[in-house]
């Protein structure tokens, strides 16, 4: 974010501070190599796949156990290559079987960029969720790859308006972190857009969710797995994620998923766009509230 390789850190709108942030489902094609014999795998062979694929270290991958079908499903993005699937499945040996390679469009990135937002002294990502504490102190979050070296967050551009300092910050292995409000005359809103958040809740496969970003606008879709880990590359990878079908482009991280009036996750990263379609991964905004021991209101 605050280097070349963090120059493309996904930015999205969020909960409202004063003055300050589906896709189609994706033309994934299964690999029919990687579908394995009929029936499923066990808990030990796909922990194993799993660790499996983590150890090869392709950059561009996302993975997850589907427990419906006992596979570990392995979304690639367009970087990765056939050698590289075949070095995947050399790692995983004889449980090579147990994987099933879908292909995505685009490339799993991080973006900063655009977007009506919050930024830090270098960069500028979106606001997610407004949060309190039970001494009543305001908070926001956003992504940690946002919050990543940061200090000092303001609301506008020219870096006039201070909202607050970074108070918290958990990226690579998590993707949140919060920043403090030091400005007592910003007004905290609990909603995103014109949706009162009143709670927060994990996502369930197949869960009707919704996503606000400054470059895009509002996208609804659905939740496609859990429990993901994605490799963005350069080191960052990121565990226990949310996947979605729904589309996001570079101005979007950092900001809401919501389901009603349920926060749901903070946009980490994906591939594709809002035209051709694509993946979108987010944080579980659960993790992060009890993390810090904060609340939506």
């Amino acid at each position: 974010m605050k280097t070349t390789k963090k120059l493309r850190l996904l930015a999205l709108t969020a909960g409202l501070v004063a003055a300050a942030a589906t896709l189609g489902v994706p033309s994934a094609s299964a690999d029919p190599a990687g579908s394995g014999a009929a029936g499923t795998y066990g808990a030990t062979a796909l922990t194993a796949a799993s660790d499996a694929v983590l150890a090869a270290d392709v950059a561009g991958t996302a993975w997850r156990v589907d427990g419906a079908t006992g596979r570990v499903v392995v979304t690639v993005d367009s970087r990765v290559s056939p050698a590289d699937i075949a070095k995947i499945k050399r790692q995983a040996g004889a449980q090579a079987g147990a994987l099933r390679i879908e292909r995505t469009p685009g490339r799993f990135n991080k973006l900063i960029s655009g977007g009506d937002a919050i930024y830090a002294s270098g960069w500028r990502c979106s606001l997610g969720f407004n949060v309190r504490d039970g001494a009543g102190n305001y908070y926001f979050l956003t992504a940690g790859h946002c919050t990543d070296g940061a200090g000092t967050w303001w609301s506008n551009s020219a870096r006039t308006t201070v909202l607050g300092s970074t108070a918290g910050s958990s990226f690579p292995t998590n993707d949140y972190g919060i920043v403090r409000y030091t400005n007592s005359s910003v007004t905290k809103s609990g909603s995103v857009g014109s949706v009162d958040i009143t709670s927060a809740a994990n996502a369930t496969v197949g869960m009707s969710v919704t996503r606000r970003g400054s470059t895009t606008g509002t996208h609804s879709g659905s939740v496609t797995g859990l429990n993901a880990t994605v490799n963005y590359g350069g080191g960052d990878i990121v565990y226990g994620m949310i996947q979605t079908n729904v589309c996001a482009e570079p101005g979007d991280s950092g900001g809401p998923l919501y389901s009603g009036s349920r926060a749901i996750g903070l946009t980490s990263g994906g591939s594709g766009n809002c035209s051709s379609g694509g993946t979108t991964f987010f944080q579980p905004v659960t993790e992060a509230l009890s993390a810090y021991g904060v609340n939506v209101f």
